[in-house]
């Protein structure tokens, strides 16, 4: 099983990116997907979420109204990230989770990242 996310990149600030998150070695059809980012000496950070179905999506105060998480199909989630601001840079993962809720403290598989750099 791999979460492979994609997408990342180096940006100026304002700028957009989409991420891509695909999971592989079976169907996520039952599990939730959350994006979490790791800034160099920061802990990780939650960013956003989103159930199995892909119609409940939940966010961090810092990307609502900037970043959109959906669910292509049951193993392609992506983030667009729009607006983006130099205090979003960070290795960008993606976490995979079975269960019918969002956001989880423990996820069943993770990924390496995609590196976003937002300059100002």
């Amino acid at each position: 099983v791999q979460l492979q996310a994609s997408g990342g990149g180096l940006v100026q600030a304002g700028g957009s990116l989409r991420l891509s998150c695909v999971a592989s070695g079976r169907t996520f059809s039952n599990y939730a997907i959350s994006w979490f980012r790791q800034a160099p000496g920061k802990e990780r950070e939650f960013v956003a979420a989103i159930d199995w179905s892909g119609g409940i999506t939940s966010y961090a105060d810092s990307a609502k109204g900037r970043f959109t998480i959906s669910r292509i199909n049951a193993n392609t989630v992506y983030l667009v990230m729009n607006s983006l601001k130099p205090e979003d840079t960070g290795v960008y993962i993606c976490a995979a989770k079975a269960g019918t809720g969002t956001k989880y403290t423990r996820y069943d598989y993770s990924g390496q990242g995609t590196q976003v750099t937002v300059s100002s």
